[in-house]
């Protein structure tokens, strides 16, 4: 079989219905009931009813992204047995990674998610935050353009997810990020996208956000993941519990070094990379970081059959 990673997904890939297609699958079923039961909600429905407008909410997106991800896993690993070499998440997705490997219950996942949520929310109003994707600039190149809007006007804008060799996001102030925007297209930005977002993620500006994190953090019980799990903000290998507490932490306002754990999977022998949760929004990004690497996602029934076929 071929050695292999799963990654997991952050915010974005969220859409009502988004676990459907698995029907009454046991495992997706039990994952939802089990995260409803522990925050006393009904996440079936807002899973699979919505509305849009509340699926999207910081607050609501965090925990269901979290349920979705472990959902797809729980069914693949069910269903093929297989075991990864590696696992990693984007953002969020860590907490669903160290749930999977094992690291963290997720009875214990669920209320530390929902509270690094609102924390983020709270952190800065609606409206004076922004975050935006800057396309076809290598990452040198935007960190000296978000410098250049921060000193021109004095406000915070950063280079905070680093997603692909050509593509970062930005996050800071709404007046910096849009300064940001044209600087950076003046200094070859092929795009510049404003992204929809209620907070501006992984910036300084959240450390008000990791610091109530923190207090959280120090109270629930972590182990050292069954499967290794690379983290975001050092590129990591999360083992002791001090040490995840503090990667989680610094991960609320540092950036996500999403080129670098994808590289980082590779020098571990990882040839095939399986996202799980709705949507391929690692996959795209894991074929343009390193073209030699096969990608796969399970996100559903058919293609979860498909995985199989590339891992045979």
């Amino acid at each position: 079989m071929s050695k292999f990673a799963v990654v997991f997904p952050g915010q974005g890939s969220q859409s009502v219905g988004m676990l459907d297609a698995w029907g009454d699958h046991p495992e997706v079923v039990r994952t939802v009931d089990e995260a409803s039961q522990v925050l006393d909600r009904d996440l079936k429905s807002l899973i699979h009813e919505g509305p849009k407008e509340q699926l999207d909410l910081t607050t609501n997106t965090q925990v269901v992204m979290l349920v979705a991800g472990l959902a797809c896993y729980r069914a693949w690993l069910a269903e093929t047995g297989f075991t990864p070499a590696a696992m990693a998440g984007h953002s969020l997705g860590e907490y669903t990674a160290l749930v999977a490997a094992g690291g963290l219950a997720l009875a214990d996942a669920l209320p530390l998610v929902q509270l690094r949520a609102q924390a983020m929310q709270d952190a800065v109003p609606v409206g004076t935050g922004a975050m935006a994707a800057i396309l076809g600039l290598e990452s040198q190149v935007v960190r000296a353009g978000c410098a250049e809007a921060a000193q021109a006007t004095g406000e915070v804008v950063e280079a905070v997810n680093f997603n692909d060799p050509k593509q970062t996001v930005i996050a800071g102030t709404k007046a910096a990020v849009d300064a940001a925007c044209v600087t950076l297209k003046g200094m070859g930005a092929k795009r510049a996208l404003p992204l929809p977002v209620s907070a501006p993620f992984h910036c300084s500006l959240m450390k008000p956000a990791a610091e109530v994190l923190k207090t959280r953090l120090a109270t629930t019980a972590f182990a050292e993941p069954g499967i290794p799990v690379i983290n975001n903000i050092d590129v990591q290998v999360e083992k002791t519990a001090d040490y995840i507490r503090d990667a989680l932490y610094r991960q609320a306002f540092g950036p996500v070094r999403w080129v670098e754990v994808v590289r980082a999977l590779r020098t571990r022998g990882v040839t095939h990379v399986i996202e799980c949760g709705p949507g391929k929004a690692l996959t795209g990004m894991v074929a343009r970081i390193d073209a030699e690497l096969v990608t796969g996602h399970v996100s559903d029934p058919a293609s979860l059959e498909k995985t199989k076929e590339l891992l045979a």
